[in-house]
């Protein structure tokens, strides 16, 4: 028997050396760069070395280790198109962190770059346990090395769409906090180093964890759409084929289906249902020209396919005469099929889909060439600057990096002529701060196409700008609500902090004063909980508003009052939220379920602490009720924050403060009601309004809290809160009201005051 045993225990390792031989020989396939004897020598040299070195070690999946490198190292090579410094990269990244390998070993091996990318990857793996804005530190840290090598981002994000096709051994918690981090910071990051593609994956796999019925509802109905559509696109082709043919064009045709994700983009944007998104697939035209004839035989394309579909003007954009920031290149179409459905067109060159596809790493390829646009090396640049000039604690400095992840984009003019990329939103201020700060401390104005505007007006694609200043002008708080761009937010940043740091001999001297009064000690985490209280950003900002007399002794005194009076106030709540201390199922209602029922607050402790435990509140950003998927957010002696998972604000503080999601379910009690509301579009016609009411306050018994109507030209469009129990008896009451006479459209609402 033991013979047997330890035959079976070597043929079991022997199908791993096997395994791990295959998969290194799919890196080797999927390499498309420079291979020369070098190359792949010095590549299966760090992979012996990565194998050695973790030979003992298994992932969570039970799998030997040496798997999630070689995968990554085949996402970097396959999928991104890197070359042989950052495989060596990849296979070595988790190295020097969870082995006796070192830095030194590394460079002695395989030379400075190699060392300065893994020495990268892995400052941004050390997270620390004890702060919880560990999150913000590390995300901070990963956009820093954009100062040393572009290519340390690029591992990472391999590194990140490997974990994320693994996720689902993680616990649910795991899987929110790293879902939320990478929908927030990863796939925009993704978006604006061109790798469209990591994006839309990162992004479909993020909602796939964070809101897996939402996701599987979704991809249900794609998939039983995806046979009535391949008919469809088959016969819109045929002509198009043809006339291209005429042309002489050498191209392919390619079918991309939307992901799930922004299909539910399109859905929540719109508030229509998954039927009413027209625009669920798109077909990229893929033209083989070369590259002095590219622009030309692609609007030939354009030119082709139009004399045969009908386009819609309002949805042509031409990012070949203006590429976007991130080196996209392509001209968009919407085209009106034989049927009377809209089809969206990609048109683009072999060389435009290559960075299309695999964006900055593709764009290396081509760098040298003199007619490249240098728009991603200039927006590296101006990251670089504002990395460098930023002195903010992590959580804000994430914030306003984010607004420099812009995808929706304008291009505008200097009065000599230059163009210059901003966010769709930009105001004046922004335009100014991209030209020099000196230029945006001091603007008073624009003239825009020649005509006076204010600081705050939004300029539009195409606008030719020319900013008006005055040396008597200084930035004040009241610019942060007219900029989006993290280069004009933190330069205001920048200078009302140099005028408020004059203050600060003034405020310490005071805050000594009150802290000496209510005989707290003057230390440093006394004065971060007072920061925090305050919500202000900084040690700068508090002393400026304690000498300007805006933070006053009532102040610091409430800052540091007990939370007793909080805890005895909640005693008398009933919660139909439970956090358990190990997972268990809870019944949503009576009798209804498979679930093992836990026992009331009062029934399992009585003590303040535990009843403590237990206080939330529902956050007014999504307004979740029992039946939604939740998650809890807890944050030192405040409620549980209670947010649907898909909250835009749930997802920012997942990602920020990741290590305190709670586990929180939904534990139904009788009588426990939560405001929800409904958005509805109708016909206007007599007696509708009373109908409306009687079937929420009569039919189903609901308590209504306000009523807002607008009446335009036959329209009318209602917005209603009430009280309600849970999501079930909410789709009930708005199925019930989409057979009411003269309904158009109904809606939940997600956010109302």
């Amino acid at each position: 028997m033991l013979v047997v045993q330890g035959f079976m225990k070597v043929s079991e390792q022997e199908k791993e050396r096997l395994e791990i031989l295959r998969r290194y020989r799919r890196l080797i396939e999927v390499w498309h760069t420079r291979k020369d004897t070098i190359d792949r020598w010095m590549v299966r040299k760090a992979f012996r070395l990565a194998a050695d070195a973790h030979s003992d070690m298994r992932r969570k999946t039970g799998e030997p280790f040496i798997y999630h490198p070689l995968a990554v190292a085949t996402i970097c090579a396959g999928e991104i198109g890197l070359g042989r410094t950052s495989i060596i990269s990849a296979l070595l990244h988790d190295t020097v962190e969870d082995t006796d390998l070192t830095l030194n070993d590394v460079n002695g091996m395989f030379g400075n770059e190699v060392t300065r990318i893994i020495d990268g990857l892995t400052k941004i793996d050390e997270i620390s346990d004890s702060s919880t804005t560990a999150q913000a530190e590390t995300l901070k840290k990963i956009l820093y090395t954009l100062s040393d090598d572009v290519r340390v981002i690029l591992v990472k994000l391999a590194d990140r769409i490997h974990n994320m096709r693994t996720l689902e051994v993680m616990p649910r918690e795991k899987q929110l906090k790293i879902a939320s981090e990478t929908l927030y910071i990863y796939a925009p990051l993704a978006y604006r180093l061109g790798l469209f593609a990591v994006k839309s994956e990162l992004e479909e796999l993020s909602f796939k964890y964070s809101q897996p019925q939402l996701y599987r509802d979704i991809k249900s109905k794609l998939i039983r759409r995806e046979s009535q559509l391949q008919e469809f696109i088959e016969e819109f082709k045929l002509p198009v084929v043809q006339e291209l043919n005429k042309q002489g064009l050498i191209f392919e045709i390619k079918y991309n289906e939307k992901t799930t994700y922004s299909m539910w983009q399109k859905m929540r944007a719109n508030e229509i249902p998954f039927e009413e998104v027209y625009d669920s697939f798109s077909l990229d035209v893929i033209l083989n020209s070369e590259r002095d004839k590219e622009k030309l035989e692609c609007w030939g394309a354009y030119s082709a396919i139009t004399s045969t579909y009908k386009p819609n003007m309002k949805k042509l954009h031409d990012w070949i005469s203006t590429p976007k920031a991130n080196g996209y290149e392509a001209i968009h179409t919407t085209v009106m099929g034989r049927n009377g459905k809209w089809v969206d067109l990609h048109i683009r060159s072999k060389r435009m889909d290559e960075i299309a596809t695999k964006g900055y790493a593709a764009y290396w390829k081509y760098k040298d060439k003199e007619y490249v646009d240098a728009g991603l090396d200039e927006w590296l640049n101006k990251t670089k600057e504002l990395l460098t000039e930023s002195d903010e604690e992590a959580i804000a400095f994430i914030n306003d990096f984010k607004r420099n992840l812009f995808s929706e984009e304008i291009v505008v003019f200097t009065p000599k002529g230059e163009m210059i990329n901003l966010p769709s939103d930009a105001t004046v201020l922004d335009f100014a701060y991209s030209i020099h700060t000196d230029i945006g401390n001091h603007c008073i104005g624009a003239n825009v196409n020649h005509r006076l505007v204010p600081v705050d007006y939004r300029i539009k694609s195409g606008d030719q700008v020319e900013v008006i200043t005055s040396r008597i002008q200084q930035p004040n708080e009241n610019w942060y609500n007219y900029v989006v761009t993290a280069r004009a937010k933190s330069r205001i940043k920048n200078a009302i902090r140099n005028e408020r740091r004059s203050y600060r001999k003034e405020g310490e001297e005071k805050l000594t004063n009150y802290f000496t009064q209510l005989k707290i000690e003057n230390s440093k985490p006394n004065i971060l909980r007072l920061i925090e209280a305050s919500k202000l950003n900084g040690p700068v900002d508090l002393y400026y508003y304690i000498a300007r007399d805006q933070v006053v002794f009532k102040d610091v005194k409430e800052a540091f009052q007990s939370q007793e009076n909080l805890v005895s106030r909640m005693r008398s709540f009933r919660f139909p939220f439970v956090r358990p201390k190990s997972p268990v199922l809870v019944e949503e209602g009576a009798g209804s379920g498979n679930g093992t029922k836990t026992k009331d607050a009062s029934e399992t402790s009585n003590s303040q602490e535990d009843l403590a435990e237990l206080d939330y509140y529902v956050s007014k950003c999504c307004n979740p009720i029992p039946g939604d998927d939740v998650i809890g957010l807890s944050f030192p002696s405040e409620p549980i924050q209670v947010h649907k998972t898909g909250c835009t604000v749930a997802i920012k503080l997942m990602s920020q403060y990741g290590k305190n999601i709670v586990k929180t379910k939904w534990k139904q009690k009788e009588g426990i009601t939560f405001l929800a509301g409904l958005h509805i579009k109708a016909g206007d016609k007599m007696g509708f309004i009373k109908q409306v009411t009687t079937d929420i306050s009569e039919v189903f018994k609901l308590n209504i809290r306000s009523f807002n109507l607008d009446a335009i030209e036959g329209l009318i469009d209602v917005k209603i809160t009430f009280f309600i129990n849970n999501t079930k008896n909410l789709s009930k009451l708005i199925q019930y009201i989409k057979k009411t006479d003269g309904v158009i459209k109904v809606t939940r609402l997600n956010r109302f005051d």
